[in-house]
């Protein structure tokens, strides 16, 4: 049975590319809060020692509602001391969405995490995040992420993966690295298209 009112995907990066911020987005712009709520930045870097790093240790699941679809996102720890975590997260998820610093690009940590989701077969959609960094480098970032999909051996499927262009500190996505979007509705509608619906027997054994 294929479940097409699911989407489950898990946010991949290198330490501090932005992973957390642009999910905070994600569920602001889902309605996933009141209007009238007050949300703190970083909502999913719920662990005291993660707020006071300003990283993410421990990998968590949230889920937002777009056009019908309950779409699961896994936010990943991008700091290498926890690559077992994100190991264990991406045997979960049926696609990842690889996020890349615009100014900073593909890093180690980015590698790593990225030829653990190849492995696994799974669909990426790239993003660019942080477009609106005075050093952003747009027009070489695409080429980077290209060369590093084809130094892991990528299927030809994931060398054309889809790549937008973001900023999570404004919410906003959109194809073109030189036209700002107004939303992550680009983003949300990429996920519908390209990350497959999860297959399961309801009735079948746990």
């Amino acid at each position: 049975m294929i479940r097409e009112d699911l989407r489950n995907v898990a946010i991949i990066a290198h330490v501090d590319h932005g992973k957390t911020t642009i999910v905070d987005e994600m569920l602001k712009q889902s309605g996933t809060f009141r209007d009238n709520q007050v949300v703190e930045d970083r909502v999913m870097d719920s662990g005291d020692l993660e707020r006071e790093r300003g990283i993410t240790i421990l990998a968590k699941n949230t889920s937002v509602h777009y056009n019908g679809v309950k779409i699961n996102i896994i936010d990943t720890p991008g700091h290498a001391d926890f690559g077992g975590e994100v190991e264990r997260v991406l045997k979960m998820v049926d696609g990842v969405i690889l996020l890349v610093d615009a100014a900073e690009g593909p890093m180690p940590q980015t590698r790593f995490v990225l030829q653990r989701a190849l492995e696994l077969n799974h669909p990426v959609i790239v993003v660019v995040n942080k477009v609106d960094k005075p050093d952003a480098r747009l027009d070489e970032i695409g080429d980077e992420v290209l060369e590093l999909l084809l130094d892991l051996d990528a299927s030809e499927e994931q060398l054309e993966s889809p790549m937008l262009f973001c900023s999570g500190r404004e919410g906003t996505a959109s194809f073109d690295p030189y036209t700002r979007g107004k939303d992550l509705k680009p983003l949300f509608d990429t996920i519908l298209d390209h990350i497959p619906a999860p297959e399961g027997d309801a009735e079948g054994p746990l």
